[in-house]
């Protein structure tokens, strides 16, 4: 069976997507959570006193997976129309 041309630069555009999206997922997560604690613990959140490694490793992760699933949702409604496939 034959895949359409525009079906594969479709798919193909969403794992590229995905693939950066996941990237910069596992750097702030692992990462900044934990490969780079010691260099962040160097600074504090302003008004909190919190090492800035410790924030990341405890809630900051988590904001940017929130932030990144409202990024690839933008993303693929974009592509989405672009391919004549929304909704």
């Amino acid at each position: 069976m034959q895949i359409k041309k525009s079906n594969s630069s479709y798919w193909r555009r969403n794992l590229i997507y995905l693939s950066v999206l996941l990237g910069v997922w596992f750097v702030v997560s692992f990462g900044c959570g934990i490969l780079f604690v010691d260099e962040l613990d160097k600074y504090h959140l302003p008004g909190t006193g919190f090492p800035l490694g410790f924030w990341f490793a405890q809630q900051g992760s988590i904001y940017v997976f929130v932030v990144l699933i409202f990024v690839y949702v933008w993303l693929m409604n974009r592509l989405d129309r672009k391919h004549n496939v929304d909704e």
